[in-house]
């Protein structure tokens, strides 16, 4: 492997692209490629393997989207016969979110071209998507699991793959993907391209990229591990019972147009959205039990700043791609240091500055320092004065209500030992009333009374009775 450490600035037009391809870059108002653009795309174009790292934010899409569209622009046409548009390049991604937003990528960079491409993702129904692979694509953005299906009912064919690209292939290992990976790769043409792109190399990635990558070029535009130096990282010490309250004061105080606020679990997102949205903060959740629709409407309303405050698991870590955003919070530490590499890297994208703050408790200290180990770099802690104007009219009003309660409780005691000091009956001094049950005579009149009650009724002598002397 060659490293390739220094590199001129150039511009797009400088690398060699197609005129479809220069216009709609134009269009979307690129004129400069960043650091792993101008050093992944002649690579790529020149048709070797490819391992890349680069901090996330850093114009990844755009480095293997390029030169992806460029190779495959011979075999464009206006065919409208399926035949004539099999899939020639195949993205894999590791969660819904980025496949969406690198196939809208995809799209945008083609859209003077006759190069068609989709995306296809679980949590929504496969029928829907059955319809579009049909019509023919030649760029195909996958989630892995999802892909497995539609192979599995053989609505897609990959034995015409010419370019395959594993985005984010770090996370891809992270949730589980490698025996869906082994899978879809030995149902690929062994004769094909390989572009890898990780945000960090692990050794697990080296092993992986040793498998299935022949003679790959390295390219890493920064430290492995390291994190955007136009990202201000902050650090709270506060205790866990403070947590929701200086965050409360944080988002109030600095009037946030747009923050995204990771936590650990599903339940902690959705109770902190809440507790947000009834403080007057416009807010919603993201996680792994929302729907797709659901997923995609919060954040739709994000991006239109419609929404403030976008909790998220780290199911959004690595998918969200928001242009400027300007503050990112972690609520709860990551157990996994390059979780936190991921999640400030929402923030201080393309040479935009941003600012990343975590809350760390007593308990999260020990995830402090592993995270510091991986990016090498020491966070000074800060101790922040929390106010609790909320808190303490919720305490005041409570108090009230407990004083209310208390006199009500006092007034209804009051009321009721008047109503049970009633005076006493004098006993009676009937001897009668004095003597004990008596069982023996009360049989007999039980007695008495069933023999009464069974004597039988004369019965007429036309029925056959006997006449009764009188």
């Amino acid at each position: 492997m060659t490293e390739i450490v220094n590199f001129d600035s150039i511009s797009f037009n400088d690398l060699g692209l197609a005129p479809e391809l220069l216009k709609a870059l134009t269009d979307s108002g690129y004129t400069t490629p960043t650091p792993i653009q101008a050093q992944a795309i002649p690579v790529a174009l020149a048709g070797g393997d490819l391992m890349a790292g680069a901090q996330t934010g850093t114009g990844k899409t755009a480095a293997f989207a390029l030169p992806l569209l460029q190779k495959l622009l011979p075999f464009a046409n206006n065919g409208a016969s399926p035949a004539k548009h099999p899939v020639r390049a195949l993205i894999l991604t590791p969660t819904r979110e980025l496949a969406i937003q690198v196939e809208e990528s995809v799209r945008a960079y083609a859209k003077h071209t006759p190069l068609r491409s989709l995306v296809v993702y679980g949590g929504v129904d496969i029928r829907t998507q059955t319809p579009h692979l049909k019509t023919g694509i030649e760029v195909l953005v996958a989630t892995p699991g999802r892909l497995l299906d539609h192979i599995e009912q053989k609505t897609v064919q990959l034995n015409q793959v010419q370019m395959l690209v594993l985005d984010e292939a770090d996370r891809m290992l992270d949730m589980g993907f490698m025996p869906d990976l082994k899978r879809i790769l030995a149902l690929l043409p062994k004769q094909r391209q390989n572009l890898m792109f990780s945000a960090t190399f692990s050794n697990d990635i080296k092993k992986l990229a040793d498998d299935f990558l022949t003679k790959p070029q390295l390219i890493e535009v920064a430290r492995s591990n390291a994190t955007n130096d136009n990202v201000t990282q902050k650090v709270y010490s506060v205790a866990q019972s403070d947590k929701e309250a200086l965050l409360i004061q944080l988002l109030k105080a600095a009037d946030a147009k747009q923050v995204i606020i990771f936590t650990k679990t599903k339940i902690t997102a959705s109770r902190l959205s809440r507790s947000l949205e009834r403080e007057g903060i416009a807010a919603d959740a993201i996680h792994g039990d929302k729907t797709q629709q659901e997923r995609i409407k919060a954040l739709d309303a994000f991006k239109a700043c419609t929404v403030t405050a976008l909790v998220a698991t780290d199911v959004a870590a690595r998918g969200l791609d928001i242009s400027e955003l300007p503050m990112v919070i972690n609520y709860e530490i990551p157990s996994a240091p390059e979780d936190y590499v991921h999640r400030i890297g929402r923030t201080g994208r393309a040479g935009a500055s941003g600012i990343a703050i975590s809350f760390v408790s007593p308990e999260e200290e020990k995830y402090m320092v592993e995270i510091e180990k991986l990016i090498k770099r020491e966070i000074t802690k800060e101790i922040v004065v929390i106010e609790k104007p909320i808190a303490r009219a919720r305490t005041s009003s409570t108090a009230s209500k407990t004083s209310q309660h208390k006199s009500t409780s006092s007034a209804s005691n009051q009321d009721a030992s008047a109503t049970k000091r009633t005076p006493f009956k004098k006993k009676s001094t009937d001897p009668w009333f004095d003597k004990p049950y008596e069982a023996v005579v009360a049989a007999q009149q039980q007695v008495t009374v069933r023999s009464s009650s069974t004597r039988k009724a004369p019965v007429a002598a036309l029925l056959g009775g006997l006449v009764l002397n009188k």
